[in-house]
């Protein structure tokens, strides 16, 4: 007998793709165009993220440049990323805006790695979540008949096997950020 472990893997998959997108919204010394997705501003009677209304490219390191399409939305760009409260300083020129993103203190550094150690705790709470679903679920099965009692371990062994292999993935995501921290 076998066990259809897709629905374990899709969850999975979820909660590996929520981690990358908390890792994302954690700012470290570089400054990525990702940091702003989450902020949105006033067009035309509308709410639209950053990206919708201006193109937003890296400078450098540190530094992101905001190009508008309509001339007139800079205000309300630069009013939104000041009341995100990145720890960001914003300057207006002529074509556009600029954010440039300061360099992490050693403390902020501490506090960031302490934050993504929390993020991936949770992660693997979710993780370990869907397994004890899972062996729930093969173990009703298996007292329904449905699986013998070697079948039933065979299942368990198979599924600590999955989840083993997604608590390593995590694992690499979480000393990847890390070290992105540290740079």
């Amino acid at each position: 007998m076998s066990y259809d472990f897709s629905s374990l893997k899709k969850e999975i998959m979820e909660v590996e793709g929520w981690l990358t997108k908390e890792f994302l919204s954690i700012r470290t010394g570089q400054a990525t165009p990702t940091l702003l997705d989450n902020i949105s501003i006033d067009s035309y009677g509308t709410k639209s993220p950053i990206a919708h209304v201006a193109s937003v490219t890296s400078e450098n390191a540190r530094t992101l440049r905001i190009t508008p399409w309509d001339k007139g939305q800079i205000k309300e760009i630069e009013k939104a990323i000041t009341v995100a409260n990145l720890g960001v300083s914003v300057s207006v020129d002529d074509s556009g805006l600029r954010v440039s993103f300061p360099e992490l203190t050693a403390e902020r550094r501490d506090m960031l790695k302490k934050i993504v150690g929390e993020k991936l705790e949770q992660a693997k709470i979710s993780i370990r979540k869907e397994r004890e679903k899972a062996w729930n679920d093969i173990q009703d099965k298996a007292k329904e008949g449905e699986f013998s009692e070697d079948d039933k371990f065979r299942l368990k062994d198979d599924l600590q096997k999955i989840i083993d292999k997604a608590g390593d993935q995590l694992e690499d995501n979480g000393k990847k950020k890390e070290r992105e921290i540290m740079l």
